[in-house]
């Protein structure tokens, strides 16, 4: 058999978390298939050729990503070459949908088949987008519950509902009966500031206020989880304060004891759902990305992943300037102070895994049958 070769882009850490929880099995399906492009340290350890870092790749907000427009658009150039020269057949785009919608329409006037993971959220704003997906993609997998029928509906025909890969990343202990102990005998405080630079320059020192005060009320232990993305000097002035830290690779093993977390919006916030910690969401970015969604996005919806899987605000949302200690403060003594409200919202979040488990299409079958025959 002829040695095939495969695009990924994972241009954010969630991306490529979302891609490991089903490489390992593409690779073993697709073993004549050399697999290169853009991603992290994790990839490059299983054999990925990194064209770009995703240090380099990731950014936050409109304004951030305005900056690095150029960047983007010779990475555009780069990769649409690479993947003429080494005549590639199909591309794996996880997420990251600014970039790879725009790299979808450039490989697909090639030939490339298109294997887009994790539909960008149109349904949120720019909907529109599913036009171009029906246009430049081979498959679109969604894994989301709603969102199958919500692209179909807009005319995407090759849509492939999936379970989300976070049930595929802590299946070893999402069946496991977590007993912990009440807020008011102690609080086992989960601190996840985000994988990008700004969000813990700005959420960080925010969360360490919060629990200075906590500990002058209630019996805390803290355990803070580093992003590989992150510089690390910006979480060494806290280091006397919190009293536990550890790499994001520990992750599952301190959610299983934790019982309060404060989390920046993103995929995290479905981890700690599906582990069943009440957690606090904080998004926070300038006043120039606040402008432009207040006034172009028509959506006010949830923006935390496990709201928008339990369309409802089952965390509460901090956005802006109200993410402060006052109200982190006002949230956690609520919690502590209402045992059968935290204990409802615990109780809430056991169903998250029913929502996301639906015994749907598998991965990895499905995406190495699309490369194989390719060759």
């Amino acid at each position: 058999m002829n040695e095939s070769n495969c695009l990924i882009i994972a241009g954010e850490k969630s991306g490529e978390q979302h891609c490991l929880s089903f490489f390992d099995e593409l690779r073993a399906l697709c073993p004549n298939t050399h697999f290169w492009g853009v991603g992290g340290d994790e990839l490059a350890d299983k054999g990925v050729e990194l064209l770009y870092h995703l240090k380099d790749f990731s950014s936050w907000g409109i304004s951030e990503v305005v900056g690095k427009i150029p960047f983007y658009l010779k990475a555009l150039t780069n990769i649409e070459q690479q993947c003429i020269q080494r005549k590639t057949k199909v591309a794996l785009l996880i997420d990251f949908q600014d970039f790879n919608l725009r790299l979808a329409k450039k490989l697909n006037k090639h030939g490339v088949k298109v294997l887009y993971y994790v539909a960008p959220q149109a349904w949120a704003w720019k909907a529109y987008r599913a036009q171009v997906l029906e246009q430049t993609v081979h498959s679109l997998f969604t894994i989301i519950p709603f969102e199958k029928d919500w692209f179909e509906k807009r005319g995407v025909n090759k849509v492939i509902s999936v379970n989300h890969p976070l049930l595929k990343t802590h299946e070893k202990v999402l069946h496991e009966e977590r007993i912990r102990p009440s807020l008011k005998e102690k609080i086992e405080l989960l601190i996840l500031p985000g994988s990008r630079n700004f969000e813990v320059r700005h959420l960080l020192p925010i969360f360490v206020k919060t629990l200075r005060l906590l500990k002058q009320k209630y019996n805390v232990k803290s355990y803070l989880i580093r992003s590989p993305n992150v510089d690390q000097e910006l979480y060494n002035p806290y280091q006397k304060d919190i009293d536990y830290i550890y790499p994001h690779s520990q992750l599952e093993e301190v959610m299983n004891y934790t019982n309060l977390a404060f989390a920046a919006s993103g995929t995290v916030t479905l981890s700690t759902a599906l582990m069943e910690i009440p957690t606090i969401v904080c998004y926070q970015s300038s006043l120039l990305n606040e402008f432009i969604y207040q006034t172009f996005i028509d959506y006010d919806g949830p923006i935390s992943l496990a709201n928008i899987v339990h369309q409802e605000l089952v965390f509460p949302e901090l956005l802006q300037e109200r993410v402060n200690s006052f109200n982190l403060l006002k949230i956690c003594e609520f919690w502590a102070q209402n045992e059968k409200e935290y204990d409802k919202l615990v109780k809430q979040l056991k169903t998250t895994k029913e929502l996301l488990d639906c015994n749907k299409q598998q991965v990895a079958p499905y995406m190495s049958k699309v490369i194989n025959e390719s060759i």
